[in-house]
């Protein structure tokens, strides 16, 4: 019927006008035939990137069937609950074999895997790695460990896409300088997993944003346990990282620092003010902080200043160009749906982003400061201002640490884990480790608790400061959250992660002891 009464509109009108429809219905055909064979090029290439992680997982598998043949009497359950000290000598003393404990741990990654979906790709030349490691002369102290990397680690002859299809077929020429020292330490790569697209979202080292220096990319170990992570940075802080990378200071683990039993002054906060906790936060932060105390410790109450001022920092640093690389980042991509009020703020039109923040400010000020803060600066010369304002706040951050003479600190660390859907939806909780990576402070998280039946019952009530969209939306990220873990964060200055290690530690063995009991 519509068809019909076009038709019939065009026929009453001049040639000229059916001429000028004509042209209109060829350019409209053309650019949406265009978008939807870009659409399908890029469907293509992602299920093309599905069939070889597929391959590399049959490959696994079947290296896998091949061991266990060979090798029945195997006790893969027992190697996987072998502390990583205790499993490094068995593999010294050669009580265990490479092989046996990298199978062990690949069957166990396959079997995660099929529930999670974690794994990018299972590396196919462990056996390469296996021998060369057997022709080394001197074991390192990683000596048969497997380990697994994040997917934006290069790796030769793999992609490291952050989640971006554009990436996919530029292959890393070879191993990246992390690679590099974990392989010379005698570690297995065996796997690349998951990362969020872009790597922006909650706990996020930084984003992939090219040229962007303020908050700089830093990697760091995942671990079972406190011990695990020193292990890792003395295996890291070596020779052979020093000289791939010329950028890092060539200082060797500080084990004085770190073994030593004198009693610390440790600076602590239940809450920053700019985002309130939720009340599993606060009690395991309090608990850590009374175990402290009793064991000799001395805990002197510390606000980081302005921390409102250091979060809109934060996202200036982070969309200086008011978002226009990472929405370029996400041209002719498909965009995780959980980043898509993100990608909304990058795209939008500065003049609209200014309007908005304007139209939010009576209402909703904290949400209106940070759309403010994605707008990016007016001109070259704001951008240094904001870079001097950074570096004054850092500063001042210092300044207030030395007046109370603090050794390290004890913060709230952003658990229980957040309900499926939500992490990319708000970055404000954030600041309770952003203010640490904006800082560059080695910062390490230490597992405390999990959530109670009083934890629930209370997060309720839970209002946080504003009783914004963003406080609603956190209460609804970790509720119904029983028996999730919970955790604590602990800070220091820069260059101390031996003291920072040594406070993980000693909140590890006091909470170990009053489980016990």
């Amino acid at each position: 019927m519509m068809q019909e009464k076009v038709l019939e509109f065009l026929e009453q009108r001049p040639p000229e006008w059916r001429l000028v429809a004509s042209a209109g219905c060829v350019l409209a055909a053309s650019f949406f035939g265009l978008r939807w064979r870009k659409r399908r090029q890029i469907q293509k290439r992602m299920e093309e990137e599905r069939k070889r992680r597929a391959e590399s997982e049959r490959h696994m598998r079947r290296e896998l069937r091949d061991f266990h043949k060979q090798n029945p009497a195997v006790d893969s359950k027992k190697i996987l609950e072998l502390p990583l000290l205790e499993l490094i000598e068995k593999l010294k003393d050669d009580s265990l074999t490479p092989e046996t404990v990298l199978y062990s741990y690949v069957e166990k990654a396959l079997e995660v895997n099929d529930d999670l979906n974690c794994v990018t790709v299972f590396l196919t030349d462990c056996k390469e790695q296996l021998k060369n490691l057997r022709a080394e002369r001197v074991r390192g102290p990683l000596y048969g460990v497997p380990v697994t990397i994040k997917e934006h680690v290069g790796y030769q002859g793999h992609p490291s896409t952050c989640g971006l299809v554009q990436y996919l077929d530029v292959l890393d020429k070879e191993d990246s300088v992390m690679v590099s020292v974990l392989k010379k330490q005698g570690a297995i790569v065996f796997a690349k997993t998951n990362v969020p697209q872009t790597l922006l979202c909650l706990g996020g080292v930084r984003s992939c944003i090219d040229g962007m220096t303020a908050v700089p990319l830093c990697i760091g170990p995942m671990a079972r346990d406190v011990d695990s992570l020193v292990l890792s940075m003395k295996a890291f802080w070596c020779d052979k990282m020093f000289h791939l990378d010329p950028s890092i200071p060539p200082i060797c683990f500080n084990e004085e620092t770190f073994s030593s039993i004198s009693s610390l002054r440790i600076g602590y906060y239940e809450e920053d003010g700019y985002f309130q906790p939720n009340p599993g936060m606060r009690r395991v932060l309090l608990e850590a902080k009374q175990l402290l105390e009793a064991a000799g410790h001395q805990l002197v109450p510390f606000r980081p200043p302005r921390v409102n001022t250091i979060y809109e920092m934060f996202i200036k640093a982070m969309v200086g160009d008011g978002g226009r690389t990472l929405a370029d980042k996400f041209n002719n991509n498909v965009v995780d749906p959980n980043l898509a009020d993100s990608y909304l703020m990058y795209t939008m039109p500065r003049v609209l982003k200014r309007l908005l923040g304007f139209l939010l400010r009576p209402i909703f000020p904290r949400i209106s400061s940070h759309i403010y803060s994605a707008c990016g600066p007016r001109s070259l010369k704001d951008h240094w201002a904001e870079r001097i304002e950074l570096e004054d706040y850092r500063d001042e951050f210092i300044r207030e640490w030395r007046r109370l003479s603090l050794d390290v600190v004890l913060c709230p660390m952003l658990s229980p884990a957040f309900n499926i859907g939500y992490p990319g939806k708000m970055l404000a909780p954030l600041s309770y480790t952003m203010i640490y990576n904006i800082l560059r402070f080695p910062a390490g998280v230490v597992p405390f608790g999990r959530v109670t039946a009083e934890d629930e019952e209370e997060l309720k009530r839970h209002r946080g400061y504003n009783n914004d969209p963003w406080d609603k939306l956190f209460k609804k990220a970790v509720e119904d959250g029983l028996g999730m873990p919970l955790s604590v964060q602990c800070a220091a200055l820069p260059y101390q992660d031996e003291i920072c290690l040594r406070l993980m530690k000693e909140i590890e063995t006091l909470h170990s002891r009053h489980l016990k009991r």
